[in-house]
């Protein structure tokens, strides 16, 4: 269970962002929500990171999370039984 990234930078490769994936899978509450916290603390402002867990409070904790601290919800998907958060790293 780790990260992944993908980098993708605008035509002049001047402003680079790096998209990256989290595995929560099978982790209950409060471990998706550190495991993002840890993961954020590796990236830069206006990377990304799609955290996909299985436990349905990750839900509610993890845009609540990233209120506080910040960061920015930009998208939640429900694949099966995964759900997928993706987090836009701020400040």
């Amino acid at each position: 269970m780790g990260a992944t990234d993908a980098g993708r930078c605008d035509a002049d490769g001047v402003a680079c962002m790096s998209a990256h994936e989290l595995d929560a899978r099978r982790m209950l509450c409060p471990m998706p929500v550190i495991k993002a916290q840890n993961e954020v603390k590796t990236l830069e402002k206006g990377d990304t990171l799609a955290v996909i867990c299985t436990d349905p409070g990750a839900l509610h904790d993890i845009p609540a999370w990233a209120r506080i601290n910040g960061h920015q919800v930009i998208e939640t998907e429900q694949v099966d039984d995964e759900l997928i958060i993706t987090i836009l790293v701020g400040e």
